[in-house]
């Protein structure tokens, strides 16, 4: 990234400033246009055949038998579709049926179904065990070769197998297994229907996935398989269009605002990417109940986006201490002291803290509002870190950067923001939780810290930032690029480990919608960070996902 230096006079004294040279958004006030999309003659009949065709989906699942196969495949569909959250109760009594007999001999050597129960039942929170594998491995405790010729056998394997905790040997030598066996049978499976499973899987998982983009990708899938399900595919085609008006119709609401915000033009060296930020939102979560929460999570974001950018690149460190010492206060007066830049930054942020006050106070919930202060400050103290080991040349310990960078990925503020307007599960016990740092939350920021490092630290490197975790690491080890990185994957891949052991035994008793969202969350930094830092660089490949599921409907 070309690094440019800006010379600004101020009280006599020169400030040389740096900006990332970002490009501007690439949508502009594309979403203004979509004020009036939820209305029409049009919208009303396909609402009518929406209900008409859930309800027999819903007669599908109560009717298929229900030790079966065949019920375990359809949930599976109706999951990677994207219209379970219309059946969360049905789903929920039908596995919670499949655990109270998990482990007997129903599926006998039939690899697929063994695996396919095995992950449905972890992905509901149900902990059961991996011995039914060994039924698989011969007497070293390896997988069988013949295993290798039943390809759907062996991607639901690889898929169980990412929702291994730790010490699940027989799991982790499941993964290593499948994944380097379906890469050398990819090509065997040509164009079929199981082979774009296949190849869609090797990079995103389904514990990876963010669940709007692959429910998109899995439709068109699913539609190629001759032995698909007719009501299922129009339903799921029809209600994703629905909820993608509903969507486009958010984001109409939130370019006003941005545009209404001008920050743009305030604040030239911040990234401008709103509607990537929205994108985040919805990875979070989709369903329409939380329509509220999507556009004010969005609105955070926006500035932890701009406070990153701010402490990163642009601001003194005197500036940014005055900046630290005004959040610490979070009130009007203590804007007075800041530089135009930041009173305009600061001032915005409370309209927003205002609006989220406001808004929970619909529930008797405005008390809540003080929860997303707090993580408001921690972001801002371990940005504020960063910026004391930048402009003091300074490489952290390991340790040290680890443990700032979980709050600092904003990954803290984040999950606390996005549970605020959730309804009645979001409870202040919840938060009190939360509040603590558990694990699950520590493990989501690790990751999203150290995948962000994975793909920026050349960047960052070249134009002079913070050391990044890669860099520390080769500091503090004496190790090469190649080898950290690897020590860094490793890390992430033990946090996943962490998350799932933590969504299965909870140390205390949290919702599991809540625990989704900062799952959902986890998985929204794997699909940014997969190759690129496609939110700063969000031209280059995230532009065409968010037209694919933000723009395109599905031809039905």
């Amino acid at each position: 990234m070309e690094l440019c230096t800006q010379s600004v006079v101020t009280d006599y004294k020169v400030i040389t400033r740096r900006s990332a040279n970002n490009h501007p958004s690439v949508w502009g006030h594309h979403f203004l246009a979509y004020a009036e999309i939820l209305s029409g003659a049009n919208y009303k009949r396909e609402e009518k055949q929406h209900e008409d065709l859930k309800e027999e989906v819903q007669k599908m699942l109560v009717m298929t038998p229900p030790k079966s196969l065949q019920k375990l495949e359809l949930i599976n569909s109706i999951q990677c579709l994207g219209i379970a959250y219309h059946f969360e109760r049905e789903i929920e009594e039908s596995l919670s049926y499949f655990y109270t007999s998990y482990g007997e001999e129903w599926f006998s050597d039939n690899l697929h179904a063994v695996a396919l129960s095995f992950r449905l039942l972890r992905q509901q929170g149900y902990y059961v065990s991996p011995d039914a594998f060994r039924k698989f491995t011969n007497g070293q405790g390896n997988y069988k070769e013949a295993l290798v010729n039943d390809a759907k056998g062996m991607l639901s394997l690889y898929e169980a197998s990412q929702f291994r905790i730790h010490g699940e040997e027989i799991l982790d030598k499941a993964l290593n297994f499948t994944y380097s066996q379906l890469k050398l049978t990819l090509p065997k499976l040509s164009n079929s229907f199981l082979g774009k499973q296949v190849s869609n899987a090797l990079k995103f998982p389904i514990k990876d996935g963010v669940v709007r983009v692959e429910t998109r990708k899995y439709i068109s899938i699913y539609e190629e398989d001759e032995s698909h399900n007719d009501v299922l595919l129009k339903f799921a085609k029809l209600d994703f269009n629905l909820l993608q008006r509903l969507h486009k119709k958010e984001l109409c609401d939130i370019t006003r605002w941005w545009k209404e915000l001008e920050m743009v033009k305030a604040l030239p060296y911040a990234r401008d990417r709103v509607v990537e930020l929205y994108f985040l939102s919805l990875g979070v979560y989709f369903e329409p109940q939380y329509s509220i929460a999507r556009k004010i999570l969005t609105k955070v974001l926006y500035f932890a986006s701009i406070t990153d950018d701010t402490y990163d690149i642009y601001g003194t460190l005197d500036e940014l201490t005055l900046l630290t010492n005004a959040i610490e206060r979070w009130n009007i007066e203590a804007s007075e002291q800041l530089p135009p830049y930041m009173k305009i930054i600061y001032r915005a942020l409370l309209n927003v803290h205002n609006e989220i006050e406001e808004e929970l106070a619909n529930e008797n919930k405005s008390f809540l509002v003080n929860y997303f202060v707090t993580e408001m400050k921690k972001l801002l103290r371990a940005y504020f870190q960063e910026a004391k080991w930048y402009h003091g040349k300074n490489i952290p310990t390991v340790e040290q950067y680890v443990k700032n960078g979980a709050p600092s990925s904003t990954y803290h503020l984040i999950a606390t923001t996005s549970w605020l307007v959730m309804g009645e599960v979001a409870t202040k016990d919840a938060f009190d939780w939360i509040a603590t740092e558990p694990l699950i939350l520590v493990a989501s920021g690790i990751i999203a810290r150290l995948l962000n490092d994975l793909v920026t630290h050349e960047t960052e490197h070249e134009r002079g930032d913070t050391a990044s975790g890669i860099e520390c690491y080769m500091n503090e080890f004496g190790v090469t690029k190649e080898e950290a990185q690897m020590e860094m994957r490793k890390v992430i891949e033990n946090c996943w480990k962490d998350i799932n052991q933590e969504y299965l035994k909870p140390t205390v008793v949290i919702p599991r919608a809540l625990l989704m969202a900062v799952i959902n969350l986890t998985r929204v930094a794997e699909f940014i960070y997969k190759d690129e830092d496609a939110y700063s660089f969000p031209k280059n490949k995230l532009k065409d996902i968010i037209s694919m599921v933000l723009i395109d409907p599905i031809i039905t």
